[in-house]
């Protein structure tokens, strides 16, 4: 069975959504793991409920603290227990645009509307004010823009006569209890999963210039326009059961190089020769600049000099 995805939750009250999160990751198909529950309140109910069921707890007050200070100190303790996702479930803080960025695409949220409707607070006011017939909850990946990440999830909730916020509410959380844990198993698989792992290096290889993408013995193969390939994604092929991005590289001193250093991730791909490297994708935590590097230094390694020549070397 393949490691489970750690993720680290921000907290600061009840934690209801976190024992959510908790008690789904018990389960045996559960593909993550809660490796941390912190806050910024010392006070948190859920806390003391994270302690109880032996989750590692830290809470770190944001007053004198400016918000880039008191984030950087609150990821310092995420990245210390090793966490490669976090999950935000009632954390009441505004987070500052570097960890935001640090954390892109693997920081999520919940959020009591269906978005893009109702950002901020006061939603199920807002929603019966207007005459909605449904509130709801999203889940949503964290950018820069209060709750207008790229969504992961929704699920409408009847809005009865007579409701007011609390008993809309209600019903609601019922509803985030089962949305997000469904999602963050979802985010968390895809990081392994073959399509989406080849989209992402489709992504980068064909933003370069005069790039195409054809298939090469089974493997998704880019090259420059009726010229030489500069890259492969390998999907189980021959059986190895890897997923792996094949780049070209200086010579036989690099991939060894690269081989030695990590041989978990790097090795040397049949039938390609010294100059090229396989650098495995399927890993969980793939770093995509240096992707992107990479897929850059190989294209280079192949373009005509005129071509080559647009780019900013």
């Amino acid at each position: 069975m393949a490691e489970k995805a750690k993720v680290a939750v921000l907290i600061s009250g009840s934690g209801t959504n976190m024992a959510a999160l908790l008690y789904a990751s018990r389960l045996p198909d559960c593909p993550y793991e809660i490796v941390l529950v912190g806050s910024n309140k010392a006070e948190a109910a859920g806390l003391r409920l994270a302690e109880a069921e032996g989750v590692p707890t830290f809470a770190l007050p944001h007053k004198g603290m400016s918000r880039e200070e008191h984030d950087a100190a609150m990821e310092a303790v995420v990245v210390e227990h090793g966490a490669r996702f976090i999950a935000l479930a009632g954390y009441m803080r505004i987070l500052s645009e570097g960890f935001v960025e640090r954390w892109e695409g693997r920081m999520l949220n919940i959020h009591p509307s269906l978005l893009p409707k109702y950002t901020g607070l006061h939603t199920h006011d807002r929603a019966i004010a207007a005459g909605d017939s449904h509130g709801g909850c999203t889940v949503h990946l964290v950018t820069a823009d209060l709750d207008e990440g790229p969504v992961l999830g929704q699920v409408p909730v009847a809005i009865l006569p007579g409701d007011n916020a609390d008993t809309l509410a209600a019903r609601v959380l019922f509803a985030e209890h089962q949305l997000y844990a469904r999602c963050l198993a979802a985010l968390v698989r895809r990081e392994t999963s073959p399509e989406w792992l080849i989209g992402q290096v489709r992504e980068r290889a064909l933003a370069l210039p005069d790039a195409d993408e054809t298939l090469s013995h089974g493997m998704a193969c880019f090259g420059v326009i009726k010229g030489k390939k500069f890259a492969y994604v390998s999907n189980d092929h021959h059986g190895d059961g890897r997923v792996a991005l094949l780049v070209k590289i200086s010579g036989a001193d690099e991939q060894e190089q690269l081989v030695e250093s990590d041989p978990v991730r790097f090795y040397r791909p049949a039938y390609f020769g010294d100059g090229w490297i396989a650098m495995r994708l399927d890993l969980g935590d793939v770093d995509w600049d240096d992707v992107a590097d990479r897929l850059r230094r190989s294209w280079l390694a192949v373009a005509p000099r005129k071509l080559a020549a647009m780019m900013d070397v």
